[in-house]
């Protein structure tokens, strides 16, 4: 539409009365005044219809849907209608860009990763994210225009959200599921309206869980030794001659020992660190599996001193690609696992095969065997099965979770068999582009 300027509308609404006047005169000049005065009735009668037609034509306008287009009239109408419909395009344009700016943070709220429920008065709920849903068991559909304590009923909530004091976030946990634990923040905005934001820090919390279980470990596992090797030092120096030379030579055995299970300690520990950080590594080494499985095959004679009935199993050979230093530790680790906790007189397996779904490495063995139910936790750090056990085979509890990350990386998966008093089965899995068969 055009936009008209004001002169012109003026000029569109005197027009027509300056030419019935005019007309008028006219007439009482040549008819009399009887006739001026007729022609200016005659004139303001058509005037009204005119108006009157346009204004029923305004009024059937203004009760049409939002977007009809602004009718068209003639002369002064024509110049009402065409700002009218100006004025309201304006408002339409406006009202669209409100529209999508709403439609935009609508839709920035809803892919949140935090909860977000906007409360109105009396801390009705008026809108919520999806995320909020999760967070706190709630539904859209129906639970919008409810009171938020009315469905969330803990006590530490309801007290939160009444107390006004929203400088500190609450720390709770979900009623329905114990395993999450959540961090809410209000925050007062537009008067007496709220903002409810909610975070899951569930994983958080396990992690510093895992944080203080793992210092608390790593004191435990470095004290016991430390203290064996300072006893035995402190009762070499304060009795040196009270024992004969094959007494020494024992403690400092003793010593030697622990001393060198705190240096493995430290050296997995140290693996474990680069592993779980990320550090980078020559992964896309061409290693031999045939070779790898024949070195880690001597080492565990080697480490079973011929209590043990070991085998080797080749089914197909060619190269492993990935980094020979990490497998080779990751192959060994499953190997001597299975010497530690397979009796003396017991069979132990190492094999390697190739198939169309990729290469395997295997350990099986039938010693002590393993309960079920510790087997989701095998790969955690410093877990045992039998902690008294471990540190008489000499583990340090942290061989299985270095062998978890080792295969993450190499893009297989460890799988695990075992039965209580019937032996275990470790297999490490990796993907056919990981393999190349001879």
């Amino acid at each position: 539409m055009i936009n008209r300027p004001l002169s012109y509308v003026t000029f569109s609404v005197a027009a027509p009365v300056i030419s019935v006047i005019v007309l008028a005169l006219l007439a009482g000049l040549y008819r009399g005044i009887d006739a001026a005065l007729g022609l200016i009735g005659v004139g303001f009668i058509a005037a009204a219809i005119i108006h009157g037609r346009n204004l029923r034509v305004l009024v059937a306008w203004a009760r049409q849907p939002i977007g009809t287009p602004a009718p068209q009239g003639e002369g002064l109408w024509g110049s009402v209608f065409e700002e009218i419909g100006n004025r309201f395009q304006r408002e339409c344009e406006v009202k669209e860009r409100l529209s999508a700016e709403l439609g935009r943070f609508q839709q920035a709220a809803l892919a949140m990763p935090d909860g977000v429920i906007y409360l109105g008065e009396d801390e009705v709920i008026e809108w919520m994210n999806p995320m909020a849903e999760q967070h706190f068991d709630l539904d859209r559909r129906k639970d919008l225009r409810t009171p938020l304590p009315n469905l969330i009923r803990q006590p530490e909530f309801i007290a939160y959200l009444a107390s006004c004091e929203y400088a500190e976030p609450l720390v709770m946990r979900s009623l329905r599921r114990r395993d999450r634990t959540l961090q809410v923040q209000v925050i007062a905005f537009a008067g007496s309206r709220r903002m409810v934001l909610s975070r899951d820090i569930s994983q958080l919390e396990r992690l510093e869980n895992m944080r203080r279980d793992f210092v608390a470990n790593v004191s435990h596992e470095l004290r016991t030794p430390l203290t064996v090797v300072g006893g035995f030092l402190e009762t070499l120096i304060d009795g040196m001659d009270d024992f004969s030379r094959e007494d020494i030579v024992h403690f400092l055995t003793l010593a030697s020992e622990q001393s060198n299970r705190m240096q493995r300690l430290i050296e997995e520990l140290l693996t474990l660190s680069a592993l779980e950080t990320g550090a980078p590594a020559q992964i896309d080494e061409e290693v031999d599996a045939v070779a790898l499985v024949e070195e880690v095959m001597r080492e565990t004679e080697l480490l079973s001193a011929g209590r043990h009935t070991l085998q080797c199993v080749l089914e197909g050979g060619g190269a492993l690609r990935g980094s020979s230093k990490e497998l080779h530790s990751a192959f060994s680790n499953l190997a001597s696992n299975a010497v530690r906790y397979t009796p003396a007189g017991g069979h132990i397996e190492i094999g390697w095969r190739v198939s169309d779904e990729g290469g395997e490495y295997w350990v099986k063995d039938d010693g002590i065997g393993i309960d079920p139910a510790h087997i989701p936790r095998l790969t955690e750090r410093f877990y045992r099965v039998d902690r008294g056990r471990s540190r008489e085979t000499g583990g340090t509890g942290l061989g299985l979770a270095i062998v978890k990350h080792i295969v993450t990386r190499h893009q297989g998966e460890l799988r695990v068999d075992s039965e209580l008093g019937k032996g275990s089965r470790f297999a490490m899995r990796f993907p056919p582009a990981r393999v190349r068969p001879d």
